[in-house]
C-alpha cells in the first residue's frame, strides 16, 4: 500500500472516526465479487500507519454504489460505530450529493418524494404505489446549481436514504445520471463509473460533539473537474443562488 497516496484521499480521521473519499471502482463492504472493499483497504492503512498489532477494527457506518464516488464514514471503535448507527437511524447525518445529468429538471429546485421498491434480482428499485407491498417512502431535495452546453449539475440534499435512491428518483423525472445505463442512460462512462458524487457529509462528533462537516473533491474526471473548477467557492460546498452558472462546454 502507498500510505502518502491513500492519506491524500483521507477527509477526517481521529480515534473515533475515518472518512475517506471512495473511487467510483470501489466497493464499501465485501460482496460476491471477491474485491477488496474500501474497508478492508481502510483497515490495511490503519495497520500498516500506527503499527498496529493483530486484528484492526473498522466498522461500516453506510455505503455508496459502486459506480458512486465520494465521501464514506467508517468507524474506528465499536463505540463510535454504534453512536454513528444511531445517528443513521435518527437521519441526523446529513448527506449532499452531486450528480450530472443530461436533460435539464423541471424545475430550478424541488422536493421529490416518491415510494420506491427494490428488486433484489436485478439489483435495482422502482417506483410503485404507496400502498403497494414493500413500497418506502423516499425523499430528497435538488437545486440546479451549474449548466454546460450539454449537461447539468444538481446538488441534492438526502431526506431519507433507500437502495438507489437518488438514480431510481432522477431517473423518474427523466433526469438520468450521466453513465447510468442501469436507469436508463443512452451510454456508460469509460470507466464504468456514474456522475454520481458524495459531495458533503456533515453531523455531530458522536463521542466528542462537535461538528464534523467534510467536502470530497471531484474524481479526476474532465466534466467533474470543469464543473467543479468553474463554481464560485461558495457553490463548491453548498449552494445559494437562484441562477445556476452557465457554461460553455
Amino acid at each position: 500500500m502507498n500510505i502518502k497516496l491513500f492519506e491524500k484521499r483521507i477527509l477526517f480521521e481521529d480515534n473515533h472516526i475515518i472518512i475517506i473519499n471512495k473511487e467510483a471502482s470501489e466497493i464499501v463492504q465485501g460482496d460476491k465479487t471477491g474485491d477488496k472493499p474500501l474497508s478492508e483497504i481502510t483497515k490495511e492503512y490503519i495497520k500498516i500507519k500506527y503499527k498496529k498489532p493483530g486484528n484492526v477494527f473498522m466498522g461500516v457506518v453506510h455505503r455508496i454504489d459502486r459506480p458512486v464516488s465520494g465521501a464514506v464514514i467508517f468507524a474506528k471503535t465499536g463505540k463510535a460505530l454504534s453512536r454513528l448507527n444511531e445517528l443513521i437511524k435518527n437521519n441526523e447525518i446529513n448527506k449532499s450529493y452531486w450528480a450530472v445529468v443530461a436533460e435539464r429538471p423541471p424545475q430550478m429546485k424541488e422536493k421529490l418524494v416518491h415510494f420506491l421498491r427494490k428488486n433484489a434480482k436485478q439489483n435495482k428499485s422502482y417506483p410503485v404505489r404507496e400502498n403497494d407491498r414493500d413500497a418506502k417512502r423516499a425523499e430528497l431535495n435538488y437545486e440546479l446549481i451549474g449548466t454546460s452546453n450539454d449537461y447539468f449539475l444538481l446538488e441534492i440534499d438526502l431526506v431519507t436514504g433507500r437502495h438507489h435512491q437518488v438514480r431510481a428518483q432522477l431517473a423518474t423525472i427523466n433526469c438520468r445520471i450521466k453513465g447510468d445505463l442501469k436507469y436508463g442512460a443512452p451510454r456508460s462512462n469509460k470507466d464504468a463509473s456514474i456522475h454520481l458524487h458524495a459531495r458533503k457529509i456533515s453531523f455531530i462528533h458522536p463521542v466528542k460533539k462537535e461538528k464534523i462537516e467534510v467536502v470530497a473533491p471531484v474524481p479526476n474526471d474532465p466534466l467533474w473537474k470543469y464543473f467543479e473548477e468553474n463554481l464560485s467557492p461558495l457553490k463548491k460546498t453548498t449552494s445559494n443562488k437562484k441562477k445556476p452558472r452557465k457554461f460553455n462546454k
